[in-house]
């Protein structure tokens, strides 16, 4: 996948200036395809010149122009094409898992209080993920379409981050009993 299939689908959900599309990314997608507003910004130009997305300008007191983009028969095209193009499964790479299998060739209390830290992160961010499954989807036996999909994909946030939690435990637990 690349940033513009990102970018199509949530301009497909709603229209927006670049700033608005990096601010969703920041709140959502971008937990599953992460994007700087730079990198955004830059594919933004890059699909108008191939014609995917087109802009109106809206103007602003004070400001320069604000330029509201939405996605272009092109851009819908370009979607469905890739919607029905098969993705090849994620490949796990973790350069904590490297160092953790290296472990004995290093100081082990270093590896295990790394493996803490991103413990408390995937933790974090489980905690992010269940607020917004709380705040946005409190009926979720009732979703379909779109509200439906999006809803699966933070479940699917929602149980890589528990599984990850749970691994760490697993991790702490032993590496603390093989420490003693």
């Amino acid at each position: 996948m690349a940033l513009e299939h990102a970018i199509l689908v949530s301009l497909t959900e709603r229209a927006g200036s670049g700033y608005e599309l990096a601010r969703r990314f920041d709140r959502s997608i971008g937990y599953f395809w992460p994007a700087t507003h730079q990198q955004i910004y830059r594919v933004l130009r890059r699909m108008e010149e191939a014609g995917w997305v087109k802009h109106t300008a809206i103007a602003q007191d004070g400001r320069p122009d604000k330029k509201v983009y939405r996605v272009a028969a092109a851009g819908r095209a370009e979607l469905s094409r890739w919607l029905a193009e098969p993705e090849d499964p994620a490949v796990l790479r973790d350069g904590l898992g490297v160092k953790l299998r290296g472990a004995s060739l290093g100081d082990v209390d270093v590896v295990l209080k790394e493996v803490e830290r991103h413990r408390a992160e995937h933790a974090t961010r489980l905690e992010v993920y269940r607020g917004i499954q709380q705040r946005d989807f409190p009926k979720s036996g009732s979703l379909h379409g779109r509200d439906l999909h999006q809803y699966l994909v933070l479940r699917g946030g929602i149980r890589a981050e528990e599984s990850f939690v749970a691994w760490c435990d697993e991790v702490i637990a032993a590496l603390r009993k093989d420490h003693r």
